[in-house]
């Protein structure tokens, strides 16, 4: 058996079915990226990864231990595996240095004064131990947050979309450091979010869940080449039907503009991206239009132009 284990979980609430026959195995250490809109059942499936939640049908494990949900324990969670929300959780009126040491009240003093300085210093939080929550940044409190999570040295880590109140130069930042951290300290982490960008910055390793179930799972490589629905193929860029077709595509970045020979077309649109101008054209005998890459910068809005592709590149949804 793997090191931690979901298998077969199901979920129904009176408003419908949030998980169906869901699993996954991760070995030691290992990081998961879980991808899904809102309402696909990610936040239920870390609840009942944690031991929060009780599930319908199905068992989670953890190196060959039973995890119990509440139905079958007084006290639900473990401290083996710590759960972060996008809400901080933190102590209002509690230093940095206290909320980190809130989960260690009842351990011996000398192990709990030292945990919390390492954390600290790992998370590059000492100069503002005294400080209290009000007086950090978005980031900052996160980092409490987790450094909260991981002073009684959990094992497994879920990430339940804790960064989705920070801006984007706030999130990479994070997420870079706190992978750094993982690795070093050999955490196990599953990290849920919506958007697919954040979830590639921990790790290539995906799950792509929808309604519940478990659509897709491999590299960010296989699943933009090789995607096996149009939700899929839709994470990583816009797609572009084929006239005559209903399960026929391309991405904007395998159509190629040519001044002569393919489909003809006109620019309607175009924006400025770092590395390319993206075309909004309009195929003159379907009627289509798609979304183009134009890495050159060639084309400008009322261009005439002409699209064409190579077989191999279209996807078949």
């Amino acid at each position: 058996m793997s090191y931690f284990s979901v298998q077969n979980v199901s979920k129904s609430y009176d408003q419908g079915l949030a998980l169906s026959n869901f699993s996954l195995s991760l070995e030691k250490g290992e990081f998961l990226s879980i991808v899904g809109a809102s309402g696909s059942g990610k936040s239920t499936l870390l609840r009942i990864m944690a031991g929060l939640e009780i599930q319908d049908e199905g068992e989670v494990h953890l190196d060959g231990e039973l995890i119990l949900n509440p139905k079958h324990k007084l006290v639900s969670g473990y401290d083996e595996i710590k759960l972060i929300h996008q809400d901080f959780h933190l102590f209002p009126n509690s230093t940095v240095e206290e909320n980190i040491a809130r989960p260690l009240l009842h351990y011996e003093k000398d192990y709990s004064k030292a945990r919390v300085e390492t954390l600290l210093d790992l998370l590059g939080l000492q100069e503002f131990k005294s400080r209290y929550p009000r007086q950090l940044s978005g980031g900052q409190q996160q980092k409490v947050a987790i450094a909260k999570a991981l002073s009684v040295e959990p094992d497994l880590l879920l990430l339940d979309e804790p960064f989705s109140s920070l801006d984007t130069i706030q999130t990479h930042q994070l997420i870079s450091e706190l992978k750094s951290l993982f690795l070093e300290l050999g955490t196990t982490v599953v990290f849920v979010t919506h958007d697919l960008d954040d979830a590639l910055r921990l790790t290539d390793n995906l799950l792509i869940l929808q309604k519940g179930k478990t659509v897709q799972t491999g590299s960010s490589k296989d699943l933009c080449e090789s995607p096996k629905t149009q939700y899929v193929a839709r994470l990583f860029s816009p797609i572009n039907r084929l006239p005559n077709s209903k399960s026929s595509y391309l991405r904007p970045a395998n159509v190629k503009l040519r001044t002569k020979n393919g489909l003809l077309a006109h620019v309607v649109d175009s924006r400025f991206l770092v590395h390319f101008n993206s075309l909004q054209v309009k195929l003159k005998e379907s009627g289509i239009t798609w979304e183009v890459d134009d890495p050159q910068r060639k084309y400008a809005v009322g261009d005439r132009v002409y699209v064409s592709w190579e077989e191999e590149k279209i996807m078949r949804l």
